[in-house]
């Protein structure tokens, strides 16, 4: 009568898996269905016979995979309400389900045989050891009926150590027990998956040649995948001890397996997972075997193998993991020298060095980025950074990183052997672009580390390579960013242009190099001759294309320190950077600058500032020359942007502090601020600061016309506005008096001494600043006001939107990449809108710049300003409630004024 009832229950379920699974039923039969199933699983008293029933191979696969997951339902939700008997029942009919009840291995489904591995996991976990003994001689004894068999015993062991210890997802006490019984049976379970690993993989290499033999090889290959995947769930946490037995029996048969395509990625797995483990000194000093002859020229072997034929997605997955091998292999060696002085370098290290470089080599970025870290702590290594080995491989490291330093392989494009790589490893060009220049920053740090074991011969090769690029014609390749801008022969460089990018490389190279050079050897040791020499060259080097010009420039403030040596060649210097300083490409005059144009001016002005402020005392001599170039360019209102102007005076500024004589400098400023003062004081100024209305008329905020062809009426008076605010924080933040206090007391700095007898400075540059606070105020005020709303509705309809966050700022708070897009030939701004958005944002920023500046900078002569608190208070803290959160971070420049100046803490 049961078993009646059973084959009627299981005809109506598979009718109900059958409606389930058939993409043609109706969501309503589908849903009845499901819950027949359902309530079946829950309250049928028959479920086991009635899942072992539809568990047979006789029926199709979606059958057997419902019947197995009735079976896993009572072994979950019912195995404590069972009695004794029914569970041994269970429990043996499945073990002889995985025994006679499955398909060949090559024809058993996947998701069958992970179904039957949980449900015996499932029992394992309830009743091992205490109820279940002779477990693990029962799957011994099953994985000797057939390759299926020994593969669904990889599945359970493997399926066990991630429920007890990867996951852990059973009660506590339950976890202790079995992971205990675990660890005690643990040499058994090894040597029985080594054991099984080997006698497959013998199998397997003996069959695989013979045609006849095909299945049964591929059999055995699967037993074989499927105990490296379960090794590689052990090896993570059980002792070492384990893994290092038989003296790395377990390691070498790995290295073996590196040069079996098929097993390969799995063996690289394991190694690195064994290699990556932490554990004491003595346990991981015997995984060192892997320096020896043998392991090294499986790995070797291994890496030139898998490379031989192209990108293939399995052989190029082997290459990261083995490249992570040899990552984890020398950062192990790295750390057993730095902890033990007994333990020798490896008679076998240039052989890894060269595995190692090999991957350096590669064309694929990913590759090359992850030896970067590897190579940085070799270079840095106490011991290592001596051996004959390393130093040996250095010139081969750099020719190396002249290659990779280079920014090819963009997803989209074919111009390199990376870019079919990169289409495997990044989704668009921004990601490239972001992931490449993370990778150039570590990489930039590796050769500074090699410019200190070899500086001579670090700077030989980026001296040859600065040579080449001078000497080499322009190739702006098939896509180039000319359109108004072009010279008629192939336009100017984009970003992607074969000479830019070549140009690019060999700045950044040449910039680390010489940085560092210049740290480690002492001045005698210094090539400066050949420092000289290349800086004349770069001076004498002429061209036109704004993004080679950039580079120019970078390498000219990369060559700079020498001149400290040859101070006759700072005129020279100077010269050819105020000629970039004035800058335009062909046919740009009248039209609206380029952004690659704009930054090679900015590039120049902020090399002149970098130049005063880092040797200011090699500057001084020849400041006169200096002051005239500068005068020279500012007597022209529109020759430079207000940001470049203000660049040279503070360049100027900087190398005033090296008088240090106050009333010496206070003239000079005089001097310099006097045009700023002019325009800030005058009528027309003072009443369109303080005035609203004034104030929208004279930025233009209230004309109708927004069209970025038409003229911008008001545009000289914005200029005026923000060369004024940027002069006034410029001078503000570049004066200072001398450090020492000697110099200072001399040079008439100090005015007197404070009770705890600390000196009392005085700025030169406070009469001028302070002559100006009042206006300043009455701009923070107005610029505040302009945000009440009916203030807004008085600005013309394009320009209510100028207060607005610009798209920049958004896509910068938000974290999010920069579109990767060729933009150099563009405007700076397209509309008049942007601009305006521009002027209003950094008009903002500048005023609360100086504010906060303003104490630090003129102390007590700021401080002591009548009613400062109260002007304060009717200035930078007016209309805070309609000021939008992203504007209010400026005032977080007034942190460093005292306490006492602030507003109280309910504004």
């Amino acid at each position: 009568m049961e078993m009646e009832q059973v084959n009627a229950l299981c005809e109506e379920l598979v009718k109900a898996v059958t409606v389930m699974m058939d993409p043609s039923s109706t969501q309503r039969y589908r849903l009845e269905a499901l819950k027949f199933c359902e309530e079946f699983k829950e309250k049928c008293p028959i479920c086991v016979p009635c899942g072992l029933k539809l568990a047979e191979k006789t029926q199709i696969a979606i059958v057997r995979h419902f019947g197995l997951q009735i079976l896993e339902h009572v072994v979950k939700f019912r195995w404590n309400s069972m009695s004794r008997l029914e569970k041994v029942y269970l429990k043996n009919s499945v073990m002889e389900l995985i025994a006679n009840g499955t398909l060949s291995i090559l024809e058993e489904e996947n998701h069958i045989k992970d179904v039957l591995s949980r449900i015996v996991v499932e029992m394992i976990k309830r009743e091992w050891p205490q109820h279940w003994p002779d477990m693990l001689m029962e799957l011994d004894t099953l994985s000797r009926q057939g390759e299926t068999q020994r593969e669904l015993v990889m599945f359970i062991l493997l399926r066990l150590a991630e429920d007890v210890v990867t996951f852990q997802t059973l009660p506590t006490q339950r976890r202790r027990d079995i992971q205990q019984t675990l660890t005690q049976n643990m040499e058994r379970i090894l040597n029985f998956l080594l054991s099984t690993l080997q006698e497959n993989v013998n199998k397997y290499q003996q069959m695989k040649t013979d045609a006849s033999q095909e299945a049964e090889a591929q059999a055995n290959c699967r037993v074989s995948i499927a105990a490296l995947n379960t090794l590689a769930g052990y090896i993570d946490w059980v002792s070492l001890n384990h893994i290092t037995a038989e003296n790395c029996k377990l390691v070498e048969t790995l290295c073996l397996l590196l040069n079996e395509q098929e097993l390969q990625l799995g063996a690289a797995e394991c190694l690195l997972i064994a290699v990556s483990r932490k554990g004491k000194l003595e346990d991981r000093k015997r995984l060192m075997i892997l320096f020896g002859d043998v392991a090294m020229h499986y790995v070797l072997s291994a890496a030139q193998t898998a490379d031989g034929g192209g990108l293939v997605e399995k052989h190029y997955l082997f290459l990261k993991r083995l490249c992570q091998v040899l990552c984890a292999l020398g950062n192990l060696l790295c750390a057993l020298l730095a902890l033990d002085a007994n333990i020798q370098t490896p008679v076998n290290f240039g052989m890894y060095l060269e595995s190692f470089l090999a991957f350096t080599t590669h064309p694929s970025q990913f590759l090359r980025s992850s030896t970067h870290m590897t190579w940085g702590a070799l270079f840095r290594h106490e011991v290592l950074s001596r051996d004959p080995s390393l130093l040996a491989v250095i010139p081969k490291y750099l020719r190396a990183s002249m290659t990779n330093l280079v920014k090819m392989g963009f997803p989209s494009k074919t111009d390199s052997p990376s870019c079919e790589y990169s289409r495997f490893d990044f989704d668009s060009d921004e990601d490239f672009n972001a992931f490449f220049n993370s990778s150039r920053a570590q990489h930039g740090e590796v050769v500074r580390c090699v410019c200190r074991l070899d500086p001579k011969t670090s700077f030989q090769m980026a001296a040859e390579w600065l040579k080449y690029q001078l000497s080499a014609a322009i190739d702006t390749g098939p896509v180039n960013s000319c359109s108004t801008a072009g010279t008629g022969e192939g336009g100017f460089c984009s970003i992607f242009s074969p000479s830019y990018v070549q140009w690019e490389a060999m700045t950044f190279f040449l910039e680390s190099v010489i940085n560092q050079m210049f740290r480690t050897l002492e001045k005698e040791e210094l090539p400066v001759n050949e420092g000289i020499e290349l800086l004349q060259l770069v001076l004498n080097f002429e061209m036109k294309d704004p993004l080679i010009l950039s580079c120019v420039l970078t390498n000219v403030s990369a060559l700079f320190p020498f001149v400290t040596y040859k101070p006759a060649f700072l005129p020279q210097v100077f010269s050819k950077l105020f000629s970039f300083v004035t800058f335009e490409s062909v046919g740009e005059s009248k039209a609206p600058r380029t952004r690659a144009v704009r930054n090679v001016r900015r590039h120049a002005c902020s090399s002149i500032n970098k130049m005063c402020r880092d040797y200011p005392d090699l500057v001084l001599p020849n400041f006169d020359m200096l002051y005239s170039h500068v005068k020279q360019l500012l007597s022209n209102e529109l020759l430079l942007t207000q940001m470049e102007k203000c660049a040279l005076m503070e360049a100027l500024v900087l190398v005033s502090n090296q008088f240090k004589d106050y009333e010496r400098q206070k003239l000079f400023l005089e001097e310099l601020m006097a045009p700023v003062v002019n325009i800030w004081l005058s009528e027309e100024m003072c009443r369109a600061l303080s005035d609203i209305d004034a104030f929208i008329a004279y930025v233009g905020a209230d004309l109708k016309s927004c069209d970025p062809a038409a003229q911008d009426p008001c545009g000289l008076n914005r200029a005026r506005m923000s060369f004024c605010v940027y002069s006034i924080l410029g001078v503000m933040r570049r004066t200072t008096w001398p450090s020492d206090l000697e110099e200072a007391k001399a040079g008439g700095f100090v005015v007197g001494y404070t009770p705890s007898g600390n000196p009392v400075f005085r700025n030169p540059c406070t009469e001028q600043i302070l002559r100006l606070l009042d206006n300043l105020l009455a701009l923070v005020r107005t610029h505040n006001t302009l945000y009440t709303p009916e203030m807004l509705t008085k600005m013309a309809e394009p320009f209510t939107k100028a207060l607005d966050i610009v798209e920049s700022e958004k896509t910068a708070i938000l974290g999010l990449p920069q579109p990767l897009l060729e933009i150099n030939d563009h405007p700076v701004y397209r509309t008049i809108l942007e601009r305006m958005q521009r002027f209003f944002g950094i008009l903002y920023e500048n005023c609360y710049h100086i504010l906060g500046k303003a104490g630090p900078s003129m102390q007590q002569d700021f401080y002591t300003v009548e009613d400062l608190a109260t002007q304060l208070l009717g200035s930078a803290f007016v209309n805070l409630n309609n000021i939008p959160d992203f504007r209010l971070r400026s005032i977080t420049c007034l942190r460093e004024a005292p306490r006492a100046l602030l507003p109280p803490r309910t504004l």
